[in-house]
């Protein structure tokens, strides 16, 4: 990276902002941090507080924000059914008004602005693997809308913002990711397996299990990011950003029971409404015109993620190889809904 910028990361306390953050910072910038710890923890970036060129501040981007920036990361929206349908009104909101309120500031101060869009974009997909084109199969009215839709509605805005003011996007569709700093609480499909598995607890599958997943690792998807950010001004995207690895859900169980030496059985229940059949991206765009494509296999981030959640529930009383953060995270959330089955998040990538 040529210069120091200015870059804001919007849920940049979370999962994905915090590794971004520190990506960010490695490079030379200034960062801030902008999250109302929703589904954000402090904890997660604790480590880089002392860094002079970080900052936090604690904003929600359904209001207005005034800041000078050269270059705007918008990751904020819980990404998991079991946080966005705890308040689907307020999902709308973070993707639509949060959209606009992002792109009148990079309107304002000409900076170029990255959106965190979704696979969730392709509901349950007709076409397989999905590439940009496909135009998706959503339905606008059920439980999970407010985050397929408001998404769709964010990628609108984006576009239109560029065509009609000029303004300098980028639109990454994020496909199923996973890694340390995931909550213990937050509904994804590899998350609940592994601390299902340490706990010896039964691992729930929805539906049979033979619905499918692509699994793409944290810093994987960050290498992605740069580059999308990076590239020349005609990329604007949308890109598929994701693992084409793809893996059922009870292959992904009987991986995690294996690799954790777990005494877990497999229990099954139903599919939750509108939940995807199948899920993997066509990354021939990324390869093209980002010279990207992941490199960590599930096996490998499975490792360091089930040693993540090994240090976690343990309560963080012993070293943990690799994160340099060694508080455990707190959590900021209400009670998920209840009758939200927490594997509805298997097909959420951010």
């Amino acid at each position: 990276m040529h210069g120091q910028k200015r870059i804001m990361v919007t849920g940049g306390t979370g999962f994905l902002g915090s590794f971004l953050c520190e990506r960010l910072l490695r490079e030379g910038n200034d960062v801030l941090a902008v999250d109302n710890y929703y589904t954000g923890s402090r904890d997660n970036v604790l480590h880089l507080l002392d860094d002079p060129r970080f900052e936090i501040l604690r904003h929600d981007i359904t209001f207005p924000l005034y800041v000078e920036v050269d270059e705007i990361y918008n990751l904020a929206c819980p990404a998991s059914p079991v946080h966005y349908q705890v308040d689907p009104v307020q999902t709308v909101k973070t993707n639509v008004h949060g959209a606009i309120n992002m792109l009148g500031l990079a309107k304002r101060t000409k900076a170029k602005i990255f959106q965190a869009s979704t696979s969730e974009v392709y509901g349950d997909p007709a076409v397989h693997p999905q590439p940009e084109e496909y135009r998706g199969s959503v339905n606008p009215i059920g439980p999970r809308a407010c985050y397929d839709e408001g998404k769709r509605c964010a990628e609108t805005l984006f576009f239109d913002y560029h065509r009609q003011y000029g303004v300098e996007i980028r639109v990454a569709r994020i496909f199923n990711t996973y890694g340390p700093r995931m909550q213990t609480n937050d509904g994804r499909v590899v998350s609940n397996f592994i601390v299902q598995a340490l706990q010896n607890e039964p691992i729930t599958i929805f539906g049979n299990g033979t619905q499918t997943r692509s699994f793409c690792y944290v810093d994987d998807l960050i290498e992605g990011f740069i580059r999308l950010m990076g590239a020349p001004n005609g990329v604007t995207g949308p890109i598929n950003l994701g693992n084409p690895g793809e893996f059922t859900v009870r292959e992904l169980a009987e991986m995690v029971i294996e690799m954790t030496g777990s005494k877990s059985s497999i229990v099954y229940k139903p599919l939750p409404v509108d939940d995807p059949t199948q899920r993997k991206p066509d990354i021939s765009r990324a390869k093209q015109d980002l010279g990207w494509q992941p490199t960590v296999n599930l096996h490998e981030g499975l490792e360091k993620t089930i040693a993540y959640f090994e240090w976690k529930l343990s309560g963080g009383t012993r070293s943990m190889p690799g994160v340099r953060s060694p508080q455990p995270a707190y959590t900021h959330l209400p009670t998920p809904a209840v009758g939200i089955p927490v594997q509805e998040a298997a097909s959420i990538g951010t």
